[in-house]
């Protein structure tokens, strides 16, 4: 009886080191998937995969000579795999850190991020009444850190007048976009990846591309402000919605950037 005690016990103690085991894996395979999102990796990912499933579908179709020509490239994989993931395998190892780890899981309270929409509605609004261009990013789960390092680091808190400042026509900033990680700028003056969508409306300016793209290759919240119209616009999931005002600036960015109850709880829970 003692033994088959042991053996039920062995065996959850298996169960659960399993379970413990593949959660590891798919969260290490999600972490690793958020820092290929946005970059060169995931379409060449796309471009691999497409290559060996042509290397599947000629075996058994029957495409000899197709299957042959592929064949000869496929030993050439590891190399040409180090060769075209260099950036990308050295900006993971980089971020595979301590960074690496947090990113997602630290959340600003709801007050403090609060504060932070309140000032950049209201940089935003003063900078619309003005008609100066202007191009603000929240990051979010995708790491963004390609684009920071296009910019200036500043690492400061989000205020009016700062925003204000280096979105003025005279400074070397105003052209570039403002990072802001965690509730703190992290950069300005960013160059933002531009929408190549062949079906742009030909009135859609280079800032408001430029979000759009940013939106596209990320889970990233984009405002933007037409230095020629003063309208404001926000960038979500590849959709720009126009014609923002303060009020609903406001409003879409608490629902946007605003964490679930859930989290809220589980933080107060843990206090």
């Amino acid at each position: 009886m003692g033994i088959q005690q042991a053996m039920r016990a062995l065996h959850g103690v298996s169960l659960w080191v399993g379970l413990l085991d593949i959660s590891l894996v798919a969260y290490l395979i999600y972490r690793l998937l958020l820092l290929a999102r946005g970059t060169r990796a995931l379409q060449i990912m796309g471009g691999l995969g497409t290559l060996f499933l042509a290397l599947f579908l000629s075996r058994k179709l029957g495409l000899f000579t197709l299957n042959w020509l592929l064949n000869l490239v496929v030993p050439l994989g590891p190399v040409a795999i180090v060769i075209l993931f260099y950036p990308e395998l050295r900006h993971a190892l980089e971020e595979f850190g301590p960074r690496f780890w947090r990113q997602g899981l630290s959340f600003l309270s709801r007050e403090d991020l609060s504060e932070v929409i309140s000032s950049v509605t209201a940089a935003i609004v003063s900078l619309s009444s003005k008609k100066v261009g202007a191009l603000i990013v929240f990051e979010r789960q995708t790491g963004l850190d390609e684009v920071v390092s296009t910019g200036v680091a500043l690492d400061a808190a989000v205020s009016r007048d700062l925003l204000e400042t280096i979105f003025y026509n005279g400074t070397a900033l105003h052209d570039g976009a403002v990072m802001i990680r965690n509730g703190r700028i992290i950069a300005a003056g960013c160059v933002l990846p531009l929408t190549d969508r062949p079906q742009i409306n030909a009135a859609v300016h280079t800032r408001h591309k430029a979000a759009l793209g940013m939106s596209e290759n990320s889970d990233a919240v984009v405002v933007v402000v037409s230095e020629e119209t003063g309208t404001i616009s926000l960038a979500v999931e590849g959709k720009l919605l126009r014609g923002q005002n303060a009020e609903s600036l406001t409003e879409r960015l608490n629902k946007y950037l605003q964490p679930s109850d859930k989290i809220t709880i589980r933080r107060k829970a843990t206090a």
